[in-house]
């Protein structure tokens, strides 16, 4: 295991040393005192366990694509912005725009996330035990957003195919969201989905309310459809 002290160090000093400890073969890197700095352990693309011993500042794991990135306390806006694969676990709140625009991977926020989370995100899944701010996934193309506890207004505006569950109350929906029951399918994903990233949580995949687009808003002539569909 690797230990990477930040005292006194710049933010890109400290990344060069975690991608040197990872391609000399560490996979457990512990990542000390990290006074909330920006952009720690950006644009990380092999497997490895890096620990955040502390709080991050914005854009903490953007760009990744395969670590498992773990801060013991919180962070910043635009936690995991764009990530590819992999898994961000955050043990207490986050800022705006969490994994705005994910591609794949796991996000999971044992705190509450702020206004933004999951903005045009394109696949993967975002878990907040608590509760979230407003216009949470705004645009949201594909992947799965679960809030175990409140959202904030326009929640799921403008939605494509994402998938939407929210456990506690929602303070108004966006344009073209629609609630429906949540399938069989669903349920047992969300139990066991619960069960393995926040197993601390008291709510079951039946206490959930699901959200998906009304799709008013969906205008595309046939060709566009098409293409649309193939990409998906």
């Amino acid at each position: 295991m690797a230990e990477i002290s930040c005292d006194g160090r710049t933010t890109r000093d400290i990344n060069s040393e975690i991608r040197r400890a990872i391609a000399a073969g560490d996979r457990e890197i512990v990542v000390k005192d990290p006074g909330a700095r920006h952009n720690l352990a950006v644009a990380i693309l092999d497997p490895a366990r890096i620990r955040i011993s502390g709080s991050a500042g914005y854009f903490c794991g953007g760009l990744i694509d395969g670590p498992r990135i773990e801060i013991d306390e919180s962070a910043g806006w635009g936690l995991a912005e764009s990530m590819m694969s992999g898994e961000v676990l955050v043990r207490g709140s986050v800022g705006n725009g969490a994994a705005a625009a994910m591609r794949g991977g796991t996000v999971v926020i044992h705190g509450d996330a702020a206004a933004r989370l999951g903005v045009s995100m394109k696949g993967g899944t975002i878990l907040v035990a608590g509760n979230c701010g407003y216009m949470a996934g705004f645009m949201g193309q594909k992947g799965r957003l679960v809030v175990c506890g409140n959202t904030g207004d326009a929640f799921a505006d403008s939605l494509y195919e994402t998938a939407c569950f929210v456990g506690g109350s929602i303070e108004g929906l966006g344009i073209d969201a629609v609630i429906e029951e949540p399938s069989k399918d669903d349920v047992a994903w969300l139990d066991a989905t619960l069960s393995q990233y926040l197993p601390g949580v008291s709510r079951r995949g039946r206490d959930f309310k699901k959200v998906v687009a009304g799709r008013k808003l969906w205008n595309f002539d046939k060709r566009e459809w098409k293409v649309w569909q193939e990409a998906l």
